[in-house]
């Protein structure tokens, strides 16, 4: 719960931001890296050590992913070379937004945080990774994860 209030005080931040400077797409993202490894922290304090990958996207993908945005992730593929593609069909930072075209490029800035936070979550759980996301149609968003190393 005290995750789910900094995460809610993060966003007003980054609404903010957008409005102020819409070149701040890396500050948001540095700022989602720092969230995403404080709510790594908390939500696995009680956690074994994950196995493999699969674990940590499972992981991801259902607690990580419900705790912070209230629901799981509509579909996750993988090629099984380190990619990952998790999909969400009413991702929550766009729904307040219009389905229209006219936000559509607009909305990729949303993402920088959520960007962030994912990879400082898998950052502290011992994974780099490039995390990227792409809105073709409002408000599904998918959010692409490219591990660079293997889990030890």
């Amino acid at each position: 719960v005290a995750g789910l209030a900094v995460f809610n005080r993060k966003m007003s931040v980054i609404h903010f931001f957008l409005k102020e400077n819409g070149r701040c797409i890396t500050r948001l993202e540095n700022m989602g890296f720092r969230v995403g490894q404080g709510l790594i922290e908390r939500f696995t304090k009680d956690t074994a050590r994950f196995k493999d990958e699969l674990d940590v996207m499972k992981f991801i993908c259902k607690d990580f992913w419900t705790s912070v945005f209230k629901k799981q992730i509509d579909n996750l593929r993988t090629n099984h070379q380190g990619i990952y593609v998790l999909q969400d069909n009413k991702f929550r930072l766009l729904t307040q937004m219009s389905a229209g075209k006219q936000y559509l490029e607009h909305a990729p800035r949303y993402l920088a945080f959520t960007c962030g936070m994912v990879r400082g979550g898998l950052s502290n759980l011992g994974v780099k990774s490039i995390v990227t996301a792409e809105v073709s149609v409002m408000p599904a968003c998918k959010v692409k994860f490219g591990f660079l190393q293997k889990l030890k």
